[in-house]
């Protein structure tokens, strides 16, 4: 599967030193996995922790599940190692938190090449402080292995001295600088977890909120949040069907030298063909993924 067409949907996170949990995901409906040595994991927990999912990741197991791996920040006592490890275990992609310059991209790339990480190894970008939203664009063009964005919302939240709101408007010009700078440089932004596990409504919500605002995913604390969030980030069959006809009745057109194109008495230009043909491309990309 094309990594640009992989439906990156729902990502969970995953606890580092869970082996259990990490073994039940085989079976999960999570379009992405990530196993988490940093906020998930005890100090004392650490290099344990490291060795399961390294192995977990280098094992395999998970199906057409992408699979990342969220070290803890090169500037801690465990990062360095974290890096060495996750590389040699090849995952789909390595998750840096707190990325506030290029320079922590070149850091972590640099020691990611030393220790054999593969080219299809990609680097995943937490997008969580202040100072790292400021400099979004510098970070989404800082290598061509940045290959995605991740909000942490809850951190930057704290960091702004902030609330958690339904509507999150305290974050909301934060999330649209890193959909700015992310789609200025073709990488996939997913938005922020929701931590509120009992408010179904709301993180429904929270989902349509994301999708409107140009989200390609949400990362998950809970299996539970699974199903919501495939639904709302995915192609209803209503909009594939639509899509169909869209391109097909453009390309008809096209034939005919017809330079305008009505599809249930809309017009279609040019734009509306591409983002028809992306949405179709999705649905195919998250049928194959069920296969």
């Amino acid at each position: 599967m094309s990594q640009s067409l992989r439906p990156r949907r729902s990502v969970l996170y995953m606890p580092g030193s869970n082996a259990r949990a990490q073994e039940k995901a085989k079976t999960l409906a999570a379009d992405g996995l990530i196993l988490d040595l940093e906020d998930a994991v005890a100090p004392n927990a650490k290099a344990e922790a490291r060795d399961i999912v390294c192995r977990n990741a280098a094992e395999g197991g998970y199906g057409k599940r992408e699979i990342i791996i969220r070290v803890n920040g090169l500037d801690t006592p465990w990062g360095r190692e974290d890096v060495i490890a996750a590389a040699k275990a090849g995952p789909d992609a390595i998750l840096l938190p707190k990325v506030e310059s290029a320079a922590q991209v070149h850091e972590l790339e640099a020691l990611m090449t030393e220790n054999g990480a593969p080219e299809s190894t990609k680097i995943w970008c937490m997008m969580e402080t202040p100072l790292g939203i400021l400099k979004a664009e510098e970070i989404a063009a800082s290598s061509p292995r940045v290959d995605c964005f991740v909000m942490g919302t809850s951190d930057l939240v704290k960091d702004l001295r902030a609330h958690h709101t339904a509507m999150r408007l305290p974050v909301i010009t934060s999330l649209g600088l890193c959909l700015l700078a992310g789609r200025a440089y073709g990488l996939t932004v997913l938005d922020g977890v929701s931590l509120d596990l009992a408010d179904e409504d709301g993180f429904r919500a929270s989902c349509v909120q994301g999708l409107e605002l140009g989200f390609d995913g949400k990362t998950l604390i809970h299996p539970k949040q699974l199903a919501p969030t495939n639904e709302v980030f995915a192609p209803s069959e209503e909009e594939v069907e639509y899509s169909r006809r869209v391109i097909e009745a453009f390309e008809q057109a096209e034939k005919e030298g017809k330079g305008v194109v009505l599809v249930d008495g809309k017009l279609v230009e040019n734009l509306h063909v591409e983002l028809a043909k992306a949405k179709v491309a999705l649905a195919e990309a998250i049928a194959e993924m069920a296969a």
